[in-house]
């Protein structure tokens, strides 16, 4: 999962949560828990970071990650996936990868910016238009709308929510 960590309002390093071990280490305590802010880059959801060390691998043969659930189809959703080529399981992989290679649509991606926004700009002046400028798909308004605030939370949430203009 690619996240975003910022300290008091900077982006100060993306990747995985265990890139971040050595860099946190450094900053060492922070006087208020809201200075330093980890966010999904995919879903602009605020992730608590584990900062405890890995637990040591068990022995023997590793785990693949597999998880069983139930899923609950009509009969003619069964008997199509039992006609696929490595069956039912193999198929809605296949499905399941092939819309995440897909990415986000529209929406997803004006959501994670909104979760991200009410949590670093929730309280800066011009949110409220700013988020109805962002649900429109008015980017100029948007960007004039958040002039003030800092830099980085700015353009964090226009990147969440426009990832092609980004680029």
């Amino acid at each position: 999962m690619p996240l975003t960590l910022f300290y008091k309002n900077e982006v100060i390093a993306r990747g995985t949560p265990g890139d971040f071990a050595g860099l946190l280490r450094e900053i060492g305590p922070v006087a208020r828990s809201s200075d330093l802010l980890a966010f999904d880059d995919d879903t602009g959801r605020q992730v608590d970071l584990d900062l405890a060390e890995p637990a040591p691998r068990p022995r023997g043969r590793p785990a693949l990650g597999v998880e069983a659930r139930e899923v609950t189809l009509l009969p003619r959703h069964w008997e199509w996936l039992a006609a696929q080529p490595g069956g039912a399981s193999v198929t809605l992989r296949k499905l399941a990868e092939a819309a995440m290679r897909a990415g986000r649509s529209e929406r997803e991606c004006l959501d994670a910016a909104c979760r991200f926004l009410t949590v670093m700009a929730g309280d800066r002046p011009g949110y409220e238009e700013a988020t109805r400028a962002l649900y429109a798909g008015d980017l100029e308004n948007f960007d004039a709308l958040c002039v003030l605030w800092p830099h980085a939370v700015a353009d964090y949430a226009r990147r969440l929510a426009w990832p092609k203009e980004s680029v």
